[in-house]
């Protein structure tokens, strides 16, 4: 992985950080406490990366992150993804939950069923905890089966996910 650079962008749930590559989005975080905590958190994850002005394509990204996050429908399906050393089936249920629309949930199992390996929805959960793009992979879309959020390990926890998708006008049980 050749990485170019990240940034801290302003949203209406505070800043966020993310990296890119030549290939995409490598990660982005969730608000951390501070500006500080934010950037060490990045420096950990992407060590040879170095704070800089984002690409074009990575300032639409940010764009539509602020958008989402502001309660507009925003589309982030354009966004790229630089996967390089992500686990295929990890692979697979980020590219299933990106289809989850905006003020939508789906369960783990759902997803699990949707990927053709129904009994896997720890799996699924495993996989969503470790994603290093939400918003992007809108993990917090996905919910336990009895319609309870489950886990989320941005800062925050569960407490950030009702948050996005309060944001977001989803209905939960």
């Amino acid at each position: 992985m050749s990485l170019q650079g990240y940034s801290l962008f302003d949203t209406p749930i505070g800043r966020c950080g993310i990296a890119w590559t030549d290939r995409g989005v490598a990660g982005v975080l969730l608000p951390d406490a501070t500006d500080g905590a934010l950037r060490a958190h990045l420096a950990r994850r992407f060590p040879q990366a170095h704070e800089a002005t984002p690409t074009n394509d990575i300032k639409q990204a940010i764009n539509a992150i602020a958008a989402l996050l502001s309660g507009e429908p925003a589309d982030l399906s354009f966004v790229r993804l630089d996967m390089n050393g992500v686990p295929e089936f990890n692979q697979r249920v980020y590219r299933a939950a990106r289809l989850i629309r905006p003020g939508s949930t789906a369960s783990y199992g759902d997803i699990a069923r949707q990927l053709g390996v129904p009994g896997s929805a720890r799996a699924v959960g495993q996989a969503l905890g470790r994603n290093p793009f939400p918003i992007i992979v809108p993990c917090h879309r996905v919910l336990a089966a009895d319609g309870k959020t489950g886990g989320f390990s941005a800062p925050g926890g569960t407490a950030t996910k009702l948050r996005l998708l309060a944001v977001e006008g989803a209905r939960l049980l």
